[in-house]
């Protein structure tokens, strides 16, 4: 690892290849020398998944005004509403960025072709590729990446963030197939590390997404806020044997009808607005029926689309297809996964935490964008609107900062072992159990106190693994901690002991390491 870092010890790490990290590599690289540390490979995380688009008021019936409304009525009265009107307003700016980084957006005869998803009052949402709107703006951004002349590390794991007197100074890394590590200081740190849903037992993201940045920055000393506000996707494939697949909402903006086993379309009950209903309220009303009935799915009938669907998106069919379902002729079955972490590392309008040189953006962030809930298609957009803002404020910062370097650390013992799965398994569905769609507060003080004792069974397990865990444990702990303390119902958070929103907790509530939770109406304040 040494020799790959010898001779380019950077200005500015990056920490995550998303469509976060690499909006910031990209407005940084021409600017400083820039490092890049991906956990796996740059193609691996939940950019490339990213089917529903990425939304911009860009249409002719649309404003950045309409936008802001509709996020901030998404959002529960969470929203900072400062980084709501900024990023819809810089939106159409960075669709255009976007595409010229070579991003080939879908058009229709007369233009952009735009689409409604839930929650939108316009047709707002871009796509490219029809339903692999990720993939494509992460393959356009990539093609990118290998020309701006930043250092791209792969499969590497930071395990901790490097501290001087003035702040964050870098990171520690270690290669999990041989076990070397280095310590790479550098004059500012990004993380763009996503979020923490791969902690539940069903859930749309990759293997690694178990929270890491959230631990890394808390253990630094950064403010945590919001992370009780976990968004699970409606609907998501579920057929034994097949991997949790997302269906993007887009297939219900497109006339997809949620229904039961009897074809009744049971979300009405819950909000007019049926399928188009705000993600929370679709997610809990299929929850709620599944756990009526007694049945391991609803469905998703697309019949009524009829071989447009097939067009209109093309990956969600072929895959239903290659597991023996033809969503052209037949209902899909479909049920909630963990999907996206709302909450996570506070930062300014800039992208700036609490820690000096430590900057954060895309899931990993709570910018505050997003309030209680989430709106559709705005997470690719938050990505790209603060990943270049955080690294313009890390650039900036960069004056008087020492230079960076590259020192080798003793290399460690990294082989595999079954206990290590066995204990990340154990972990998954304790918080699928105690901390999913609905929670109560005797679910969640077991969850805390089983966590703690998890921390307790490490003997044994290689220095990595236990790192990891660590990890793993402290962001599942955070978010437990933070559903325990919120005595209520609002948005992604649902309390069957509190089922109701209540004023008095129209606030976010920090979290800082030795000093517990304060409650705090805006956690940029401090800004």
């Amino acid at each position: 690892m040494t020799a790959r870092l010898r001779g380019s010890a950077p200005d500015i790490v990056v920490v995550g290849g998303g469509v976060a990290g690499l909006a910031a590599v990209l407005t940084a690289a021409p600017r400083a020398r820039v490092l890049v540390v991906s956990k796996g490979s740059t193609d691996d995380g939940c950019t490339a998944a990213a089917q529903g688009g990425i939304a911009a008021a860009v249409g002719a019936d649309d404003s950045p005004e309409l936008h802001f409304q509709d996020t901030m009525a998404a959002g529960r009265g969470l929203c900072d509403e400062r980084a709501v009107r900024l990023m819809v307003e810089e939106a159409p700016a960075r669709v255009g960025q976007l595409a010229d980084w070579g991003v080939a957006f879908d058009r229709n005869a007369d233009g952009v072709d735009l689409h409604r998803e839930a929650a939108h009052s316009r047709a707002r949402v871009l796509h490219a590729r029809g339903d692999a709107t990720g993939a494509a703006i992460e393959a356009a951004l990539l093609q990118r990446l290998h020309e701006s002349g930043a250092t791209v590390l792969q499969d590497q794991v930071v395990t901790q963030l490097v501290l001087d007197g003035a702040g964050c100074a870098g990171v520690e890394l270690c290669d999990p197939a041989s076990g070397e590590r280095a310590r790479v200081t550098a004059g500012a740190v990004v993380l763009a590390t996503g979020g923490a849903s791969a902690l539940w037992r069903h859930t749309t993201n990759p293997a690694g997404a178990t929270g890491d940045g959230i631990a890394l920055a808390y253990e630094a000393g950064a403010d945590i806020a919001d992370v009780e506000f976990i968004q699970f996707h409606p609907t998501v494939l579920a057929l034994p044997g097949a991997p949790a697949f997302l269906i993007s909402e887009a297939v219900r903006g497109e006339g997809g009808l949620v229904v039961d086993a009897n074809g009744r379309r049971f979300l009405q009950d819950a909000d007019p607005r049926g399928e188009l209903a705000p993600r929370d309220i679709v997610a809990r009303s299929i929850w709620e029926e599944m756990a009526r009935s007694g049945s391991a799915s609803v469905f998703l009938d697309c019949r009524g689309v009829g071989e447009r669907l097939a067009e209109r998106f093309p990956t969600i069919v072929a895959t239903c297809r290659s597991h023996g379902v033809d969503p052209v002729e037949q209902s899909i079955p479909i049920a909630p996964a963990a999907h996206y972490t709302i909450g996570g590392v506070v930062t300014d309008l800039d992208g700036a935490t609490t820690v000096p040189g430590l900057y954060a953006c895309g899931e990993v962030a709570r910018t505050g964008v997003h309030g209680a809930n989430r709106l559709a298609s705005n997470s690719l957009l938050e990505g790209v609107v603060f990943g270049r803002r955080a690294a313009l404020a890390a650039v900036a910062g960069l004056a008087g900062r020492p230079a960076g370097s590259v020192t080798e650390l003793p290399a460690v013992a990294v082989e595999a072992r079954l206990a290590d799965l066995a204990a990340e398994q154990e972990l998954r569905e304790l918080m699928w159990s105690a901390c999913g769609i609905s929670r109560t507060g005797p679910a969640l003080t077991a969850a805390r106190a089983m966590i703690a004792q998890m921390g307790e069974e490490e003997e044994g397990r290689n220095w990595l693994a236990q790192r990891r865990g660590r990890l793993a444990r402290t962001a599942a702990r955070l978010i437990v901690e933070a559903a325990l303390y919120r005595e209520e119902s609002r948005g992604a958070h649902h309390r069957g002991d509190f089922p109701t929103s209540i004023d008095r907790w129209r606030v976010s509530h920090v979290m800082r390491e030795q000093r517990g939770v304060e409650v705090v109406h805006d956690p940029a304040a401090h800004h």
